[in-house]
């Protein structure tokens, strides 16, 4: 297993990120920062440059402009480094159809150059509640189960850096109780960082410390969840999230 070089406590590091398309300016001068241990949330409306950012620390886009550090590892350079110590888990990734769970698993654990990986894989299983899953066939689950798979195989190689992208998008109240008593865990027994995106408000409010907000390719806001509300003056995340994306959609000059 490749070390890490920490700096102090942080997990991620980046700053004045910068990516720019064809339509415009995607991401316009991003500070990020997520402590170890830290469970933080990004949020904002639908193209408020939440998935650029976030492909930029996972160092699958390269940024116009900015640097990127996690555990002290400067993207993209040493982004090969950087990854051995980061998992990624998003409810649209595919699994395959035709092969068990606990295959699939022991695959990525080998992978990440687990020396027990069928002990990481049951460990998760058992985790997240879903050890009865093991044997099951892809084509056997359903799309909440596929999401909580892709989370066990995230967190197999205990990460520092959890990044994950809608991770209840698709679960049912009571599944998503048991994700966020597993994240947690991880976050507090290891210090792994989580870094989440989800348009469920209240599931941000129960997982994570702190938000940063994102609209027109800036961070607008960053502090807990009340200290953002006071800020904007509203009654809860839900509630700036809508103040938020209707302020992007709003003709010019009518924005409030």
């Amino acid at each position: 297993m490749l070390t890490c070089d920490t700096d102090g406590d942080v997990a991620l590091r980046a700053s004045g990120l910068v990516k720019e398309y064809r339509r415009g300016r995607a991401v316009d001068g991003v500070d990020l920062t997520v402590g170890v241990g830290e469970r933080v949330a990004l949020l904002g409306p639908n193209g408020a440059g939440k998935t650029t950012t976030l492909l930029m620390c996972l160092g699958a886009v390269r940024p116009d402009a900015g640097e990127i550090e996690i555990l002290g590892h400067r993207l993209p350079r040493q982004r090969t480094r950087a990854m051995a110590h980061v998992g990624f888990a998003a409810g649209y990734l595919p699994l395959p159809a035709q092969v068990r769970v606990l295959e699939y698993l022991r695959l990525f654990g080998r992978l990440y150059g687990l020396r027990r990986p069928d002990d990481a894989a049951r460990a998760g299983l058992e985790r997240f509640g879903i050890s009865d899953l093991a044997r099951a066939m892809g084509t056997e689950l359903s799309s909440g189960q596929k999401t909580l798979v892709g989370i066990v195989k995230a967190a197999m190689h205990r990460p520092r850096l959890l990044v994950l992208d809608e991770p209840t998008a698709s679960l049912d109240p009571a599944v998503a109780l048991r994700v966020r008593t597993g994240l947690r865990e991880l976050s507090h027994e290891l210090g792994t960082a989580l870094l989440v995106t989800s348009h469920n408000m209240v599931e941000v409010e129960r997982l994570c410390e702190r938000v940063v907000f994102l609209s027109h390719g800036r961070v607008v806001a960053d502090g807990t969840a009340a200290e953002i509300t006071d800020r904007f003056g509203r009654e809860d995340l839900e509630d700036v999230f809508l103040h938020l994306a209707k302020t992007r959609s709003a003709p010019e000059g009518v924005a409030g």
